[in-house]
């Protein structure tokens, strides 16, 4: 397996085919803002436990939402409607990524990888201008979001979380309808879960994303910070 070595100013990752069975690529190295937009640029994401070294993962099959596939519920609809919730872009980062990395009654080791070190490391980017959050809101209280990471047309989901029913889904039709409006063309999953299924995503395989992900890089991107200019479709009557 091979090892990365922290502050390598080359930043280099072995080809995202050579991961393991299970999508391990690569151990070690650091969380600077250069080596991340570069793993991302190449299919390559972080996902590691606190007390171990960093672990940079590239599955195969890879889980994408297209953002015209995004599937809204009857439920969602009348929830996008009539739920009396408020949603915004890049308000309270550093707030959505410390719900996405809290205990969860129903998933209590949901968010656990979310280490200090990751936080930090999220929230520089998002300085930076190239991570963005979600919020989803009930008068002053966050109650739902998600946060990742924007490059090109192509927008690297990480985590979102819920403190009230369909928080979390509210936030993401949202944040689907804008990035549509916007050309983006892929939203990375990274790996599958039936609450995407539910959602529209899909796996694809690996050779697909990397040629899917290489045009979207292509696209001029949106760098800063966001705001919500566009309403899902379900809003309206």
């Amino acid at each position: 397996m091979p090892i990365l070595m922290p502050s390598n100013s080359k930043f280099l990752f072995p080809p995202p085919e050579t991961a393991s069975a299970e999508g391990l690529l690569a151990i070690g190295g650091d969380l600077g803002s250069e080596r991340l937009l570069e793993a991302y640029r190449r299919g390559i994401f972080p996902w590691y436990n606190a007390g171990q070294p960093v672990l940079w993962w590239s599955p195969d099959p890879r889980m994408v939402l297209f953002p015209q596939q995004l599937k809204i519920s009857r439920s969602l609809r009348k929830t996008l409607r009539h739920g009396g919730f408020r949603v915004t872009l890049d308000t309270a980062f550093r707030a959505v990524i410390e719900g996405c990395a809290a205990p969860r009654r129903n998933s209590p080791g949901a968010g656990t990888w979310i280490t200090a070190e990751m936080r930090d490391a999220y929230c520089r980017l998002h300085a930076e201008g190239h991570a963005h959050s979600v919020e989803t809101w009930q008068g002053n209280d966050l109650v739902g979001g998600l946060y990742g990471v924007s490059l090109g047309g192509a927008f690297f989901g990480e985590s979102m979380f819920s403190l009230a029913t369909d928080a979390s889904k509210v936030a993401l039709a949202h944040l689907v309808r804008q990035l549509e409006a916007w050309n983006f063309s892929l939203i990375d999953c990274q790996v599958a879960s039936a609450h995407l299924f539910s959602l529209g995503a899909e796996e694809i395989p690996r050779s697909r994303f990397l040629a899917l992900l290489a045009a979207a890089l292509k696209a001029p991107g949106r760098h800063g910070a966001w705001r919500l200019e566009t309403q899902p479709a379900a809003t309206h009557p």
